[in-house]
C-alpha cells in the first residue's frame, strides 16, 4: 500500500488540496449528494452542511440521503432481515442521484462518503453509470482495502479487502495500475493513526493481537488525491472542519471563507422520526438500525434551562407525526437548548437534550430506542452520544457527570457513545461536556419506561 500517492500530512484546517481548473465555482455550484456510512443516517452530514451553506452554497443544492436499510450484510450475497447488499447500496444511491439531477437539472453531482458509503460510491461510478453523472469523489475514512483483509476469513463480507467486492473494485483501471475510475476526480481523506477500521491489529473487530492484513494507509487510492490528516478519528475524515477545508479547496480549488458554522437568529428545524427494526424472521438478530419513519410516533419540544435541564414553561412544539415520520417545522428560540422528547408504541419515552442549534436544518433526525435488557435494573438510564465522531480519552477534554466517560478506553478513538446506570432515585441534571460543548438534561426515571440521551451536535 506504500505506493498509493499520499500528498501530505496536515495540521489543523490549514489545508491545500490542489483541484482541477475546470472546478466548479460561482454560480457553476453543482449540486452535491452527501452518502452516510454503515448504521448511520442523513443527519450524520448536519454541520457539514451547515458549512457549504455558511460558505455561500445553495441549501437546495445539499442533498444528504437516507439510505432505509443502513447496516451491510453479513454475507453481501445472502438475503438478511433489515440490511442491505452492495447491490442494493448501489441502486439506492443511483435512483438518488438520477432525482437530484432531475430535481436540479444539472448534467453532473458531487459525492461525498463517509466509511460504507464510499463503497456506494466507488460501485455505482465503476458499475453504474456515476462515470458519466459525477465531476467529484470525496471519500472519508472509507475502508477502501477492507477492514481486513485474511485469506480465508468472512470473505463474503463487503468488507474484507480479499472478497470478491473490494478486489472487483480495486482492479487495475489503466496500465498505471490506478484503482479509480477516470475521468471522475478523486479525493481521499484518511486519519495518519486514529481510524479504528484502518488498523494492522484487529482490536477493534474483536481480534486483539491478530493481524488485519490492512495498514493506516488502507482508505487511500492509488490514481486519486490522497490526505492525511492527524490524529482525526474514522468519522471525522468526513465530518471534522478540517475535512470540510480540504472537501471544498477539492470541489472549488479555493479555500473556504470561514470552517465556522454562524448562527441564524431563529433557526427553523425538521427532521424524520425514526425507530428500531425488530426481526420476527430471525429473532437473533434483535434490534437493528434503519431510516424508516415511524409514523404515529409524538413529539414535544421544550426550552430548557443551560444549567439544570428544566424545563422553561410549556411545550414550544408537538406534533403526531405522518408517514413521511416528520415531526416539525419548528422554529426555535435563538441560543437556547432544547429538549425534544419522542414516544410511539413498542419504545421507551426517548428524552434527547441538545445545545442550541446554530442554523435550520432538515436533518435534525430523532430515534426512538428500547432499553436494553442489561439495563433494566437501573433506576435511570442516559447515553451521552457523538453522532460525527468518536471519544478518545487522550486527544480530547471531556466528562460526563463530572467524572470519565464510561466505556471509552484509556488510549484510540473508537467508542462514539457512553452510558451511564444510575442506582439512585429521584430526577437531578445530569452534564456531559466535549470540548467546549456542553449538555444539561434530566435523570428521567427508567421505571417509567424512560431513556435519556445527550447528544452533541458537534
Amino acid at each position: 500500500m506504500t505506493t498509493r500517492r499520499t500528498l501530505f500530512a496536515l495540521v489543523g484546517v490549514g489545508l491545500l488540496v490542489t483541484a482541477c481548473a475546470s472546478a466548479p465555482t460561482g454560480p457553476a455550484q453543482p449540486p452535491i449528494v452527501f452518502v452516510h456510512g454503515n448504521g448511520d443516517s442523513a443527519s450524520i452530514w448536519q454541520s457539514t452542511v451547515w458549512r457549504f451553506e455558511a460558505n455561500g452554497w445553495p441549501r437546495e443544492r445539499l442533498h444528504a440521503i437516507d439510505l432505509p436499510y443502513p447496516l451491510a450484510r453479513d454475507e453481501d450475497g445472502k438475503p438478511q432481515p433489515g440490511r442491505t447488499s452492495t447491490a442494493e447500496h448501489m441502486a439506492f444511491l443511483k435512483a438518488e442521484v438520477e432525482k437530484v439531477m432531475k430535481a436540479t437539472g444539472a448534467s453532473q453531482v458531487v459525492l461525498v462518503a463517509n466509511s460504507r458509503g464510499g463503497y456506494a460510491v466507488r460501485n455505482y461510478i465503476q458499475n453504474g453509470g456515476g462515470d458519466k453523472t459525477v465531476s467529484h469523489a470525496v471519500l472519508g475514512g472509507v475502508p477502501n482495502h477492507g477492514v481486513w483483509a485474511v485469506k480465508g476469513f468472512r470473505e463474503a463480507n463487503e468488507f474484507s479487502g480479499t472478497g470478491p467486492f473490494l478486489t472487483a473494485l480495486n482492479a487495475a483501471k489503466n496500465a498505471a495500475g490506478d484503482e479509480v475510475s477516470s475521468p471522475v476526480k478523486w479525493l481521499t481523506i484518511r486519519s495518519d493513526n486514529n481510524d479504528k477500521f484502518a488498523q494492522p491489529d484487529g482490536l477493534w473487530i474483536g481480534a486483539k493481537g491478530t493481524p488485519t492484513n490492512v495498514s493506516f494507509d488502507g482508505p487511500a487510492l492509488k490514481g486519486a488525491q490522497n490526505l492525511v490528516l492527524p490524529r482525526v478519528d474514522h468519522r471525522e475524515t468526513a465530518f471534522s472542519p478540517a475535512a470540510f477545508d480540504a472537501t471544498w479547496r477539492f470541489i472549488t480549488g479555493q479555500a473556504p471563507k470561514t470552517t465556522a458554522i454562524p448562527p441564524q437568529g431563529q433557526p427553523v428545524l425538521n427532521g424524520k422520526i425514526t425507530g428500531l427494526g425488530l426481526s420476527s424472521t430471525d429473532p437473533a438478530s434483535g434490534n437493528y438500525s434503519n431510516n424508516l419513519p415511524l409514523p404515529g410516533a409524538q413529539i414535544e419540544v421544550y426550552a430548557t434551562d443551560p444549567a439544570t435541564g428544566e424545563r422553561r414553561g410549556a411545550a414550544v412544539h408537538r406534533k403526531t407525526v405522518g408517514t413521511d415520520g416528520l415531526w416539525g417545522p419548528f422554529t426555535a428560540q435563538a441560543d437556547v437548548p432544547h429538549e425534544f422528547v419522542v414516544s410511539a408504541p413498542g419504545y421507551a419515552t426517548t428524552h434527547i437534550y441538545r445545545s442550541p442549534l446554530p442554523r435550520g436544518s432538515d436533518l435534525i433526525h430523532l430515534r426512538a430506542e428500547r432499553p436494553a435488557a442489561a439495563d433494566k435494573d437501573g433506576k435511570s438510564i442516559v447515553t451521552f452520544t457523538r453522532p460525527r465522531g468518536y471519544f478518545d480519552a487522550e486527544r480530547d477534554r471531556m466528562a460526563f457527570d463530572g467524572k470519565a466517560l464510561p466505556g471509552v478506553p484509556p488510549t484510540g478513538a473508537g467508542v462514539s457513545s457512553s452510558k451511564i446506570k444510575l442506582m439512585e432515585d429521584g430526577v437531578r441534571p445530569i452534564s456531559a461536556e466535549f470540548n467546549g460543548e456542553r449538555i444539561t438534561g434530566r435523570t428521567w426515571p427508567s421505571s417509567d419506561n424512560r431513556l435519556v440521551v445527550l447528544e452533541l451536535t458537534y
